[in-house]
C-alpha cells in the first residue's frame, strides 16, 4: 500500500508595512521548489525585534496582506500572531500553528538570508529547528549563508535547513513607505489592491 507524504505548509511572517509583491513572489518561489502544499503568510503581531520603531496598526497589515493574496489559491493568511496577546516570538507561532494543524504536517519556515542571520537574537533559536524547516531565502541587498554556516551555529540544524534563491525584486517597504508619504507612485512596487487600501486608509502620511 502507497503511504501518502504529510502535508507540506510554508510560513512566511513577517512586518508587512506594506505587505508588497516581493512576498507573494517569495512565497510561491518557496512553493514551486520544495513542493509545499500551500504557504501560509502570517503578520507579526507585536515584533519584539522592531519595539524601538513605529508600526502601523495590526489591523491594517493583516487587511492589506489579505488583499495581497487573495487572488493566489495557494496563499492563504492567518491572524494567528494577530490575534496573541503580548509579544510576537516565532517558536509560540511554530507550536500554536502545531496544535491547529495537527501532527501530520511538516511545516517549512521561509526566511530572508538577513533573518537568517539574524538568528541568535531570537528567542530559543536552537528550537526552531525541531519544529520545522528553515528554509533561507537568497535576497539582492543581503550576504547569502551557507547551511553549513548555520549548522556550526546550531546543532539541531543539520538536516533541517535549505536554502533557495529568491526572486531578486529590489522592493523595499522603507522606500514604500516614504514614497507614500512624498506624494509618488508605489504601483511598481505593491498590488493594486494594497495601493488602494493605502490610499484609501491614509497610511504612511506622517504627521
Amino acid at each position: 500500500m502507497r503511504t501518502e507524504r504529510p502535508s507540506r505548509i510554508g510560513i512566511l511572517g513577517g512586518t508587512f508595512d506594506p505587505i508588497h509583491l516581493g512576498h507573494p513572489a517569495i512565497a510561491e518561489e518557496s512553493r514551486d521548489r520544495l513542493a509545499l502544499d500551500r504557504v501560509i503568510l502570517i503578520p507579526a503581531g507585536r515584533p519584539w525585534l522592531k519595539s524601538g520603531q513605529q508600526v502601523s496598526a495590526p489591523g491594517h497589515r493583516l487587511a492589506m496582506t489579505r488583499l495581497a493574496v487573495q487572488d493566489r489559491p495557494d496563499l492563504e493568511v492567518s491572524a494567528i500572531e494577530i490575534d496573541r496577546p503580548g509579544s510576537t516570538y516565532t517558536i509560540d507561532t511554530l507550536a500554536d500553528l502545531r496544535e491547529e494543524l495537527g501532527g501530520g504536517v511538516e511545516l517549512y519556515l521561509i526566511l530572508g538570508m538577513d533573518s537568517v542571520g539574524e538568528l541568535r537574537r531570537w528567542r530559543h533559536p536552537e528550537r526552531l529547528f525541531e519544529r520545522c524547516t528553515v528554509v533561507a531565502v537568497s535576497r539582492p541587498d543581503s550576504r547569502d549563508v551557507s547551511p553549513a554556516e548555520i549548522e556550526r551555529s546550531f546543532t539541531t540544524a543539520h538536516g533541517r535547513i535549505r536554502t533557495i534563491r529568491g526572486p531578486m525584486l529590489q522592493i523595499s517597504a522603507t522606500d514604500i513607505r516614504l514614497r507614500v508619504a512624498e506624494g509618488r507612485s508605489i504601483s511598481d512596487s505593491v498590488p493594486s489592491s494594497v495601493e488602494r487600501y493605502i490610499r484609501e486608509h491614509k497610511l504612511y502620511l506622517g504627521d
